[in-house]
């Protein structure tokens, strides 16, 4: 009796913070429906009207062409793109189907990814897609996991060997902290940009907007590298970007994981600034019934992993 009345003390201390946080989340996507829809709105109108403007150029040169003509023509084109089918000239390629397509498109599924570019049409391809994704998801999530803890014990070493040196914690923590960020921006982003601004003809800004859509696994599927029918791709690219894609999602999962943590401490600072008290009797084994310091003493106490 006395443990549910402490944990239904909790839980009400603890709602104020989870609305608060509630607020907050709803507000953030508001704004950002309002800024999308005041930088995109206008522009999507403006692409509609001139999408109908071709349309009806299209239709007066070419008289011979009615509205169902230019219904089937446009069908072929959108099947011709989902193939991978190149229309220009008289030269067909390989379609999307390759083997190092189809390996990206793999770790796409895997990664949750889904660009959306390709997909599996016969039944038993989306058959086996489903299974495929249905253990293939948890287990990318389970290596990434390791792969980020490993990026992360290598920080801790550097970090404390360094501070056993120089005898600053705050300082030196940070400045490695620095360091691996500068050089995981560097290695999963600027290089990648330089590659496809020289492989796919994209604007830096696209392949900073197309890196960050893809290791952050939203993948809107606007811009798809090795994906142009019309170029030709030398073997070692599509290699280059599953390593990429697998590599950068993990140190992009690092540096989520660290701006989560940066948040819960902020939201704790809050509450014990706004809240103005705490449980009585939360010190010695009360802080064990508090989920937030639980999980805080948790990690603190975790040792690092060394296998």
């Amino acid at each position: 009796m006395r443990a549910m009345m402490r944990l239904k003390d909790v839980c009400l201390v603890r709602l104020p913070s989870i609305l608060l946080l509630g607020l907050v989340y709803l507000t953030y996507v508001l704004i950002g429906g309002v800024i999308f829809w005041n930088l995109e709105g206008d522009l999507g109108q403006k692409d509609m009207g001139l999408l109908l403007q071709s349309k009806e150029r299209l239709l007066t040169t070419y008289t011979c062409l009615n509205q169902e003509g230019l219904e089937a023509v446009a069908q072929v084109v959108q099947d011709a793109s989902k193939v991978g089918l190149s229309l220009r000239g008289n030269h067909t390629t390989d379609g999307f189907w390759k083997f190092t397509s189809s390996a990206v498109f793999a770790a796409t599924v895997v990664t949750t990814i889904g660009y959306g570019n390709m997909s599996p049409s016969s039944t038993a391809g989306q058959i086996f897609c489903v299974f495929f994704a249905l253990f293939g998801i948890p287990l990318n999530m389970v290596v990434l996991n390791r792969v980020g803890k490993y990026m992360l014990v290598i920080e801790r070493n550097i970090s404390d060997f360094l501070e056993g040196k120089t005898g600053r914690r705050t300082c030196t923590r940070f400045f490695v902290h620095l360091v691996s960020f500068l050089s995981g921006a560097a290695l999963f982003f600027i290089m990648p940009m330089l590659v496809f601004q020289q492989h796919e003809g994209w604007t830096y800004s696209q392949a900073i907007y197309y890196c960050f859509i893809t290791l952050s696994t939203i993948g809107f599927g606007d811009f798809v590298a090795d994906n142009n029918p019309d170029k030709e791709y030398p073997e070692w690219y599509s290699i280059l970007m599953a390593s990429w894609i697998f590599f950068g999602l993990a140190w992009l999962a690092l540096l989520i994981n660290h701006s989560i943590d940066i948040l819960e401490r902020l939201n704790t600072h809050i509450k014990q600034r706004w809240g103005g008290q705490q449980l009585e009797g939360e010190s010695g084994s009360g802080k064990r019934d508090n989920p937030d310091t639980q999980v805080e003493e948790d990690e603190i106490q975790k040792p690092p992993i060394t296998q």
